[in-house]
């Protein structure tokens, strides 16, 4: 099933540009579908926009700027992929949900280690099932 999906990312681990890749490839996507916090690209009417964020407790402010123009009209649903703590995904949230678009309950958490950056075949699994969950429960 094709879906206008994108897949942002805020980090400098090599992980995380390659579990964005993953999903790309995984779900076919269009060429321009991953791309940095702020895109190259602007979202427009996205049905779902992921985003990869590397943070703790507060977000970096290009990260914030760019989440506080998420509206509805930009972005249907977006969900969160974390690389950090609580506290961030809590942040982006409440800043998601004041811009007007649907925030996905389901946070998933990812550990991206100091070294090494392969992407185990069971983290594999496990971001894929969860893309799979978020899209099936899409508003």
């Amino acid at each position: 099933m094709a879906i206008k999906m994108r897949i942002l990312y805020a980090s400098g681990k090599k992980k995380v540009n390659q579990i964005a890749n993953m999903i790309k490839a995984e779900r076919e996507l269009a060429f321009n579908a991953v791309d940095v916090i702020p895109p190259a690209y602007s979202c427009d009417k996205e049905r779902i926009v992921v985003l990869i964020v590397s943070a703790k407790g507060n977000v970096s402010d290009s990260v914030r700027l760019f989440c506080r123009e998420l509206t509805k009209a930009r972005a249907q649903n977006v969900a969160l992929m974390i690389h950090g703590d609580e506290a961030a995904a809590k942040n982006l949230k409440e800043i998601l949900t004041e811009a007007g678009t649907n925030v996905i309950d389901e946070v998933l958490y990812i550990n991206v280690p100091l070294f090494g950056s392969a992407v185990k075949p069971e983290e594999k699994a496990e971001i894929f099932a969860w893309v799979d969950r978020v899209i099936a429960n899409l508003k």
